[in-house]
């Protein structure tokens, strides 16, 4: 496995793969690994010649308020993880790599990326999408892969990659969750031992919404309705939103639709948990 810290240094070794007709899978990170960024290199590995992950903590997607300063960088940790799991090259580079100091380009997807998320972050998905349109440039992979539990996030990364006709495909993994249904996030080590435990109402109400949606009972809005009372009155857990929507526009979803996505955000201490649940209703 190499380590490359440099955009030219990856270019080059992606041009000589190219030369070789290998194909390129991308799994974008900002390090601090766990099992679902694992199971996005796998999914490259199983379907790519070369794998390479990209470790950069990205300035530009924090808000002034949040944990940029704070948020956990081990290097040498991930690139044990990167190697185990099968990563061919590791690109990891500076703030300074990434971006001119009088850098003034920005990629802005409108529509789906200035609701929920976007909406109580508003500069969060710029943030995201510059960075993510410069990593393909960089790597110019043919499929790069995303995580379903930043749900929102890989909606908004298709949608650019559909505007501007990039040629790769976007590729969505599953969920992976702790044995106790809590979904994976690098946030979860900030949560303690009682927050955990409050934290579990999160899936069990997407769990019941789905289950809700497949005995064809229940229509969109009362899942809605009824994963917010859940919520709003759970013990230790302060929620943002609670939401069935369409699952490309992000718009309500309404008797109509046959899918639906669940997507919920909470604070369980300090600590902002996103999860979320596709729901396929019967009839």
């Amino acid at each position: 496995m190499d380590v490359l810290q440099y955009p030219a240094e990856i270019q080059t070794c992606v041009r000589e793969r190219r030369r070789s007709c290998q194909s390129i899978g991308l799994v974008p990170t900002m390090g601090a690994l766990h099992d679902g960024h694992l199971s996005l290199v796998a999914a490259a590995r199983a379907e790519c010649d070369v794998v390479i992950t990209t470790i950069f903590v990205n300035p530009t997607q924090f808000g002034p308020d949040e944990d940029f300063e704070q948020y956990p960088r081990r290097l040498e940790i991930d690139l044990e993880l990167c190697q185990s799991a099968g990563t061919d090259l590791v690109f990891a580079p500076t703030v300074g790599d990434m971006y001119f100091s009088d850098s003034n380009t920005t990629v802005h997807v409108s529509g789906v990326s200035q609701v929920l998320e976007g909406a109580s972050r508003p500069s969060h998905f710029d943030g995201v999408t510059t960075v993510v349109a410069k990593l393909f440039n960089i790597t110019q992979p043919d499929r790069a892969y995303f995580g379903q539990k930043d749900y929102q996030q890989q909606l908004v990364i298709r949608r650019m990659v559909r505007d501007l006709n990039w040629p790769l495909e976007v590729v969505t993994c599953p969920i992976v969750r702790e044995p106790d249904g809590l979904a994976v996030s690098s946030r979860n080590r900030f949560l303690s031992s009682r927050e955990r435990e409050q934290a579990l109402i999160l899936n069990r109400t997407l769990v019941r919404a789905r289950n809700r949606a497949v005995d064809g009972q229940s229509s969109p809005v009362q899942i809605q309705a009824e994963m917010s009372r859940q919520l709003l009155f759970a013990d230790g857990v302060e929620l943002d939103y609670s939401l069935v929507v369409d699952p490309e526009t992000l718009q309500p979803a309404g008797d109509d639709h046959q899918t639906a996505v669940a997507l919920v955000a909470a604070r369980v201490g300090r600590t902002r948990l996103i999860d979320n649940q596709i729901l396929t209703f019967a009839g």
